[in-house]
C-alpha cells in the first residue's frame, strides 16, 4: 500500500538524513569526509543499548545520554586524529579517518561480541494506528517526529544562534572566519559534537526500529547517509535533510515492488543518476575557487 510504504520510508530516510548531517556540517566546515561517522552512529546505538537494556533508563533519556556521550567522543576524535592534521594533504586526513572507523569497529567487537544484540521489548512498545488499509507504528511516528524536532533544532541553531553564524562564516572562509576573531578551533569541535550527536540519536532510533545493533551496523549505515549528503548536495544541510528522505522512501518502494535483493544498491544507482544530471547534487551548489 502506497501510504504505508511511504511512511515506512520516510522513517528510514529520517534516520538516514541524521547520520548524513554529520557529514554535510564536517564537509561544510573543513572540507573533510568523516569517514569513521557511521562508527559514531553504531557507538550511539551501543550506549542506548546499555541504557536501556543494563540501567533500565527509559528510551528517551538512554537517547540523551547517548548524544552526550558520541558528542565528547566526536569532539575527541576530531582533537586527536584530524586536528593535527589539518594542515596536511587530504589524504592523509582520509587515511586518519579510516584508522578510527577501523578502530571503533574493531574495538566495539571486542566489547560487545560479533552477534547483534536487540533491545528489550519494553524500551518502547509500539502499537498499531490503522489509517484507511494502511497499519502505521507508533514507533515509525516517534522516529519520524524525533527526527524531524532534531532536524528543526539544527536549524535553529544554524541559522539563529551566534555559534550558528559563526559556523556560516567559517563554512565561507576559514581563514577569514579567524581573522575576524572567529575560534575556528571550537567552532569546528562544536560542529562535530552537533553532527555526533544526531547520528547517536539516528542509532538508537536505528536500533529500536529493527531491534538490531551490531558492531559492523554503521558500516552500510554510514555509506548510504553519505550518499544521501551527496545526493543532497554535500555541505548544504537542507541538501542532506532531503537527500536521507529520498533515498529511504526509493529503498522502501525498490522492496516493495520486489527487488529486495537489491535493496543497497538502489540507494547508490540513484545517487550515480542523479549525479549525472547534476553534480553538485539536488540543493548543492558550485564553488569558485578564487586565485
Amino acid at each position: 500500500m502506497f501510504l504505508q510504504q511511504l511512511i515506512n520510508g520516510i522513517a528510514l530516510g529520517s534516520t538516514y538524513a541524521l547520520i548524513a548531517l554529520g557529514y554535510t556540517m564536517v564537509y561544510g566546515i573543513i572540507t573533510l569526509i568523516n569517514f569513521a561517522h557511521g562508527e559514531i552512529f553504531m557507538v550511539g546505538a551501543f550506549v542506548g543499548l546499555l541504557m536501556v537494556g543494563y540501567f533500565k533508563l527509559n528510551l528517551f533519556l538512554a537517547m540523551a545520554i547517548a548524544m552526550i556521550f558520541c558528542m565528547i567522543m566526536g569532539v575527541l576524535i576530531e582533537f586527536i586524529a584530524y586536528r593535527p592534521l589539518r594542515k596536511s594533504s587530504r589524504l592523509s586526513a582520509l587515511i586518519s579517518a579510516i584508522g578510527v572507523s577501523i578502530f571503533l569497529s574493531s574495538l566495539a567487537m571486542m566489547v560487545f561480541g560479533a552477534n547483534a544484540k536487540g533491545f528489550p521489548s519494553e524500551a518502547f512498545p509500539s502499537h498499531q494506528i490503522h489509517i484507511g488499509k494502511a497499519d502505521i507504528s507508533t514507533l515509525q511516528l516517534l522516529i519520524i517526529g524525533v527526527s524531524a524536532l532534531l532536524m528543526l533544532a539544527l536549524e535553529f541553531i544554524v541559522q539563529k544562534t551566534k555559534i550558528g553564524k559563526a559556523m556560516r562564516a567559517t563554512s565561507e572562509d576559514y581563514n577569514t572566519a579567524a581573522l575576524m576573531g572567529i575560534n575556528v578551533n571550537f567552532v569546528i569541535s562544536f560542529t562535530f559534537a552537533l553532527g555526533s550527536a544526531l547520528a547517536a540519536a539516528g542509532g538508537v532510533l536505528v536500533g529500536v526500529l529493527f531491534n538490531s545493533v551490531s558492531f559492523n551496523m554503521g558500516m552500510m549505515a554510514g555509506l548510504k547517509a553519505f550518499a544521501a549528503a551527496v545526493l543532497g548536495g554535500i555541505g548544504s544541510i537542507p541538501g542532506a535533510m532531503l537527500g536521507g528522505l529520498l533515498l529511504g522512501v526509493a529503498e522502501v518502494f525498490g522492496v516493495a515492488i520486489g527487488y529486495s535483493s537489491y535493496r543497497d544498491a538502489i540507494a547508490f544507482a540513484i545517487l550515480v543518476l542523479v549525479l549525472l544530471v547534476r553534480p553538485t547534487g539536488l540543493l548543492g551548489q558550485k564553488i569558485q575557487k578564487k586565485v
